[in-house]
């Protein structure tokens, strides 16, 4: 079992909560499960005393953590899959990551991962918890994604995502004619029957802040800018199909049925009601570079099948602005 160890400040919006619910939301890669695990161990301190999972946060505590690498990370295999870097160097892996790839191994999905990947790219982040990744894209949500090579940079990295200094924006293309720009507040926990889904819950949801910008109106669609103020899980797919503009191609959260118009062709229907995957992706990265400390700023095209997509869209509208 290997070790990394964190410092985390639990912030103001965590009053109130029990420990393993306000650590976990700031280390959203591992389960509470996992997190309870920790805590009971004693690799979770409050300063230097042990906790229990059900104790509460009044916010600013000062929390160490020792994570402890399971030993099935060890064992993931590098695998020569390649990757589409848009910056390297020796403390940093910026990655545009492509469709239908699984950030991590999970059951169904034990080999062909970005994580694979990055063993084969760099060896030595077997050494680290989740091999240096530190959030992630859905499997069909493509863009970029930043990737840790030392333990330094990955307890940074997590400390500005923990801190909201990390700056990610997507472009989405959605169903609907979205009239104004809107920051959506709304919790995220898992669905109450669907285990595998993600819903708006007022109760037991974590804080998860979205803010959207129109760049395009259309008769049936819209192009967004989608800002991340929090990374919850599916988040800009949950709040875009709770504000009745679901993203296209999103099989899980999108139109059950579409109605048809005169004004939509029969190959923009197809086009849209057929698009393979959820019309998301990852377009702008910002942090602060964890050793030079310099603002760095990343932007990615669109990829083709978007660009393909929303070229048709425009083409059939006019009422384009």
């Amino acid at each position: 079992m290997k070790q990394e160890k964190l410092e985390l400040i639990i912030p103001v919006s965590s009053i109130g909560k029990r420990a393993d619910v306000a650590i976990q939301d700031l280390l959203s890669n591992y389960s509470r499960a996992k997190i309870q695990e920790w805590i009971k161990s004693g690799f979770i301190l409050l300063e230097s005393k042990k906790i229990s999972p059900k104790d509460i946060f009044m916010g600013g505590e000062r929390v160490f953590i020792d994570i402890q690498q399971d030993e099935k990370e060890l064992q993931f295999e590098p695998e020569n899959i390649p990757l589409n870097i848009v910056y390297e160097d020796e403390d940093l892996l910026i990655i545009n990551k492509q469709k239908n790839m699984v950030v991590h191994p999970a059951a169904g999905n034990w080999s062909g991962t970005l994580l694979n990947a990055i063993l084969f790219h760099t060896p030595k982040n077997k050494a680290l918890p989740r091999c240096g990744i530190v959030h992630r894209l859905d499997k069909d949500t493509t863009g970029l994604m930043v990737v840790a090579k030392n333990e330094i940079t990955q307890s940074n990295l997590v400390k500005q995502l923990q801190e909201k200094k990390v700056f990610r924006e997507y472009r989405a293309i959605v169903w609907g004619q979205v009239l104004v720009n809107k920051t959506i507040d709304l919790p995220i926990g898992r669905h109450p029957t669907v285990r595998t889904k993600m819903a708006i819950n007022k109760n037991n949801g974590k804080n998860a802040v979205t803010h959207y910008e129109v760049l395009e109106r259309f008769l049936m669609h819209s192009y967004l800018r989608c800002k991340l103020e929090t990374g919850r899980t599916h988040q800009i797919r949950v709040h875009m199909s709770h504000n009745t503009s679901p993203i296209v191609g999103d099989k899980t959260y999108g139109l059950k049925k579409i109605i048809p118009t005169k004004e939509m062709s029969s190959i923009l229907k197809e086009a849209t009601i057929n698009f393979p995957r959820q019309a998301l992706h990852s377009f702008s990265l910002g942090l602060i570079h964890p050793k030079t400390k310099e603002n760095m700023l990343w932007d990615s095209e669109l990829p083709k099948d978007m660009k393909n997509l929303l070229d048709l869209i425009r083409s059939e509208s006019s009422l384009s602005f």
